[in-house]
């Protein structure tokens, strides 16, 4: 168990609460095309292709800020939080026992206009590419999937339930 397993675990016992995590995506999109990263030797959904920008809000920082932040960390961009708009706020879990680690606030957010050009930043990702919606490759991480087709299907809905 990590210290933020364990801190969330002893948070939720000490107040009575169930402590979720918060996480920042960010969906880059030229047109119909959006940027995906493929995965690789981080331990989780390796070899399958995800946002091209997604990580931890950190404590103190706000949602925007976060993906402002993993935007320019991840793929070497910047954009302002004015350029942001929320997709879908994903409320998810990766089933029982409902651990505090195990649930998850994913909110989603696409842009139109960043300064720079995409490009690796970090070494997580063995590829960057643009997809159209409608062709998307196989495979995605599944919850990521589960929203990029839902935009693609024009279903996307404010908010979304994902794995209960």
């Amino acid at each position: 168990m990590t210290d933020s397993e364990s801190y969330t675990e002893a948070y939720a016992a000490s107040h009575g609460r169930f402590a979720v995590i918060p996480a920042a995506y960010v969906v880059l999109r030229r047109g119909d095309e959006v940027l995906l990263q493929l995965r690789r030797g981080t331990g989780y959904f390796d070899e399958h292709w995800a946002c091209g920008a997604a990580g931890h809000v950190e404590q103190g920082e706000s949602l925007l800020a976060a993906a402002v932040r993993e935007t320019s960390e991840e793929l070497g961009v910047e954009l302002d939080e004015s350029a942001l708009t929320v997709l879908t706020v994903m409320h998810r879990t990766g089933g029982a026992p409902h651990r505090a680690i195990e649930e998850r606030i994913d909110v989603f957010f696409s842009a139109t206009e960043w300064r720079g050009e995409p490009t690796l930043m970090e070494d997580k990702a063995a590829e960057l590419a643009w997809f159209p919606l409608d062709a998307l490759p196989d495979p995605v991480v599944p919850h990521e999937l589960a929203v990029l087709e839902a935009l693609r299907d024009g279903r996307l809905s404010p908010i979304t339930a994902y794995g209960f």
